[in-house]
């Protein structure tokens, strides 16, 4: 954040000032020292090196990379906590440092020239400072890179709509809404925003016009760049993540004036999907909101990544996928959202896919080992059948043969 004088600075917002007005921001703050810690510079240059997604600082403990799924201990002393407090405060300017003293975390991104850009989150443990530091390659993989299925592509062909990206923690959801919406930038003429806490692609204009703005820097706070959003011309819209009523509804209000809106949310599963929506709500008003889902909703895609045995593929998304049909639409009119999971088993040859159909063809593919499967599958039981019977049925042809 520091390492260029004049690069924009984020400006640390109030978490519970969101309802105010938009203040002046300075983009022009320089970080206490000039530049970064060339010590925390070098870890940066090394997770490019080793490939690694995550970097874990910690006081008095060895530094931890994670490559592929593994974490992995640095051959090195471990680091005092003064270190670590002069790397911490070397990616903060001092009005960030007063805000991380007095909520005890923060969230800043870091990009090395003509490199990769980092997310990171700085908090304190135990009265030390740590570092869990996320690398965000520059290159956006496509969806045959990622080992998404193909049915991804027509879904973002839709012109208007709320598709939303559901998924744990460290899912790979940002990669996927990413290979989406650089889809998207390839393939068609369109104006782009993205709002997003903090940027981590780094969108280049193709055929379609992007502007990203992240909260802190370029706008405040969530609801004031929602509020603006319609203002802004916009054909597409990516929300970086659904944490409140207020940005739902704002969500759902661009998606009913003929937009094409894309979000994230933490959920395991479709209709666990639909559950966290309804909670952002208050009780008398989760009817309407599931009356507008049913009229704005396109899709819902869950994802988990797993370890993948396969050579030169470090993990792989299972995927679950939930596309807006007749049926699906009388359910959530009727409010029968947690019979969602039998439509998708039930429309599988119709573009969509359940977990265990994902299971079972990243095992045909060799992709995942099945022990693992097992462990993820909502049903083991299912995962076992669908396997025994292609067997059965391969058997079958044999002895007729």
């Amino acid at each position: 954040m520091g390492s260029t004088p004049n690069a924009p600075q984020p400006v640390p917002v109030d978490p519970e000032a969101k309802t105010k007005e938009a203040q002046p921001i300075d983009h022009h703050k320089e970080a206490p020292g000039g530049g970064v810690d060339p010590k925390l510079e070098g870890y940066f240059q090394a997770m490019v090196k080793l490939d690694a997604s995550d970097l874990h600082i910690k006081c008095n403990s060895t530094v931890h990379v994670r490559v592929g799924a593994v974490l992995r201990a640095v051959k090195e002393p471990p680091l005092e906590s003064n270190v670590i407090e002069q790397m911490a405060f070397s990616l903060m300017t001092e009005e960030q440092q007063a805000y991380f003293h007095k909520y005890g975390s923060i969230d800043l991104a870091h990009e090395l020239p003509e490199s990769d850009r980092y997310r990171i989150n700085i908090f304190r443990q135990r009265g030390e400072i740590s570092l869990s530091i996320r690398r965000v390659t520059r290159n956006i993989p496509d969806f045959a890179s990622l080992n998404l299925p193909p049915e991804i592509a027509g879904i973002v062909e839709a012109d208007q709509g709320l598709i939303l990206l559901a998924g744990p923690t460290g899912s790979g959801k940002s990669t996927t809404i990413a290979s989406m919406i650089e889809h998207i930038n390839t393939n068609r003429r369109c104006h782009i925003i993205t709002i997003e806490d903090p940027i981590e692609y780094l969108y280049e204009d193709k055929k379609a016009l992007i502007s990203q703005r992240e909260i802190g820097i370029d706008v405040p706070n969530f609801p004031t760049a929602l509020r603006a959003m319609l203002r802004e011309d916009p054909d597409i819209v990516l929300i970086g993540e659904m944490r409140d009523y207020e940005t739902f509804e704002a969500a759902i209000q661009a998606s009913e004036t003929g937009h094409l809106v894309f979000g994230t949310i933490h959920a395991s599963s479709a209709p666990q999907t639909i559950s966290r929506v309804l909670e952002l709500f208050p009780t008398e008003s989760r009817d309407l909101i599931l009356q507008s889902l049913a009229f704005s909703l396109r899709a819902i895609i869950c994802q988990k990544l797993l370890p993948s045995v396969k050579e030169g593929v470090s993990r792989v998304p299972a995927v679950e996928i939930l596309q807006m049909n007749p049926t699906v639409r009388n359910l959530l009119e009727n409010g029968r959202d947690n019979e969602l999971g039998d439509v998708i088993r039930s429309h599988e040859d119709q573009g969509m896919c359940s977990f265990t159909r994902s299971l079972y063809e990243l095992i045909e593919k060799d992709m995942i080992d099945p022990k693992v499967a097992y462990t993820v599958a909502p049903n083991p039981e299912d995962l076992k059948m669908m396997i025994k019977g292609i067997s059965q049925s391969q058997r079958g042809l044999v002895g007729r043969r």
